[in-house]
């Protein structure tokens, strides 16, 4: 029971980091700074919510306020769903839910995957109440992963027009880990995936004050060096469905 509970321990702190990640984690600086977006924004969005891309539905606990909480996925994708929660799978096409099903939609590191991009915002649009919102995380400085089911990287303006031309409205665009955390972002995932992990227990261990090192670095550096915010590793996006046609036309 013990091991059980620290394996899930750890897990829970891969997407929802304690500070003490900081000291071993190579992803600690990307999970950090979703996790403070997100957080506030979750607390607040209430009703039924649909997860659509859901995976183990890391982020569920932060939805404290909602009366339900749906997990959609796709069956085939470039993960296995041996740790996932999936309470339906989707086809790819229709969505198994009536129109004005759901308050909230959120899709977390999920649109890099979605080749008809433009089909599928619609369908999520269809299933969401008119005033309803949808919550979308995106990484933007990351490696390709889940091969070969990542297809785009979209910037800041891509994603924007992308939302719009599907009728929809943005409500705001915020960025993570601007310039020096994301950049060391990039060399702490390319140390553990490459020079590490093929060291195994070895690697694991030599990783701990590598991780620990870099992580507090970055931390440091980016209150003292200025921010750019061409280079970053996420965006987070909340868009709302409108009342009514003469409303997305405003």
């Amino acid at each position: 029971m013990q091991e059980m509970n620290e394996v899930s321990l750890a897990r829970r702190w891969q997407f929802l980091p304690h500070p003490i990640a900081a000291l071993y984690q190579s992803t600690f600086l990307i999970r950090r700074a979703l996790f403070k977006k997100l957080k506030p924004i979750a607390q607040e969005m209430g009703g039924d919510i649909l997860d659509f891309g859901c995976g183990s539905k890391p982020y569920r606990s932060l939805f404290s306020a909602c009366t339900s909480y749906i997990g959609v996925d796709i069956a085939v994708s470039g993960h296995d769903h041996a740790d996932s929660n999936v309470d339906i799978y989707y086809d790819g096409h229709k969505l198994p839910f009536d129109d004005g099903a759901f308050d909230a939609i959120v899709a977390f590191e999920v649109f890099e995957h979605v080749f008809n991009i433009d089909e599928l915002l619609q369908e999520l649009k269809r299933v969401l109440r008119p005033g309803g919102r949808i919550l979308l995380t995106l990484p933007f400085a990351w490696g390709e992963h889940e091969a070969p089911y990542d297809f785009a990287r979209y910037t800041s303006f891509g994603i924007r027009s992308v939302i719009e031309r599907n009728g929809m409205v943005v409500h705001s665009i915020e960025k993570t880990n601007a310039s020096v955390e994301a950049i060391q972002q990039l060399w702490l995932a390319y140390i553990d995936l490459r020079l590490l992990r093929p060291f195994g227990l070895f690697g694991k261990v030599v990783r701990v004050p590598i991780a620990a090192v870099m992580n507090l670095a970055a931390i440091v550096l980016g209150r003292i060096l200025p921010e750019d915010g061409t280079f970053y590793s996420n965006l987070v996006i909340q868009a709302d469905r409108p009342l009514d046609a003469a409303a997305a036309a405003a």
